[in-house]
């Protein structure tokens, strides 16, 4: 029994038996421990509670927080739902993009930052909304990326 199969044990236990409910949490903690979904993370996680990998997956590869491929040591989510969509979203990601030299959903070369777009953050009452390793920055515009990326990067 591995490590993350008795962390998972523990999570099911706070859910009624013989649901699903668990699945959530269980694919939390292996994206955790592991820092993205592999097919054998996905597989740890439905041994544990007893489901099959293709329902794990179809859960996983639903919500925009789970990633199915590595990611940098960094991430940096960009918020392009309606809200952000009409304040700067586009400007803003496309300022990433120009100043880390890569595309969406890429990683930059030296594996160190990866750039996302997602639908929503749920801070529409500041628009733009940009996640830098799921610590919230604010009323994001254009011109505050090169120093994002700067932090980023310890300088």
């Amino acid at each position: 029994m591995t490590e993350l199969y008795a962390e998972i044990q523990e999570v099911r236990k706070l859910y009624p038996p013989g649901t699903r409910s668990a699945v959530l949490p269980a694919l939390r903690l292996a994206q955790e421990r592991y820092g993205w979904l592999s097919r054998e993370a996905i597989e740890e996680v439905a041994d544990a509670l007893e489901l099959t990998p293709a329902y794990c997956m179809s859960v996983a590869s639903f919500y925009d927080m789970f990633h199915l491929e590595p990611v940098g040591v960094h991430l940096i989510e960009v918020c392009t739902n309606v809200c952000c969509g009409l304040v700067n979203a586009q400007p803003v990601f496309e300022a990433f993009q120009r100043e880390l030299g890569i595309g969406p959903g890429e990683t930059t070369a030296d594996g160190e930052i990866t750039l996302r777009a997602v639908e929503c953050l749920g801070a529409c009452w500041t628009p733009t909304v940009v996640a830098v390793d799921r610590r919230y920055r604010l009323s994001v515009a254009p011109d505050d990326v090169p120093a994002i990326v700067a932090e980023l990067r310890g300088g």
